[in-house]
């Protein structure tokens, strides 16, 4: 896993500025290089994490949809 030794709760997460205040979103933090992904609803589950210019390609990709 590349964020061996990273603590998952040490990450400073962040959800979208125009995010519903319904629970209903995602939460991204800045780890190592990569993006570490979680689900707001369940902040103690399992989260992903992505290369960082994967994250930012994808991001752009939907910015631009």
């Amino acid at each position: 896993m590349p964020l061996t030794g990273i603590g998952i709760r040490s990450l400073s997460w962040r959800k979208a500025l125009r995010s519903i205040g319904d629970g209903e979103c995602v939460e991204v933090a800045s780890a190592n290089k990569h993006v570490a992904v979680r689900d707001s609803k369940n902040p103690d589950g399992i989260w992903l994490a992505y290369p960082a210019h994967s994250w930012r390609a994808f991001v752009s990709e939907i910015k631009n949809e």
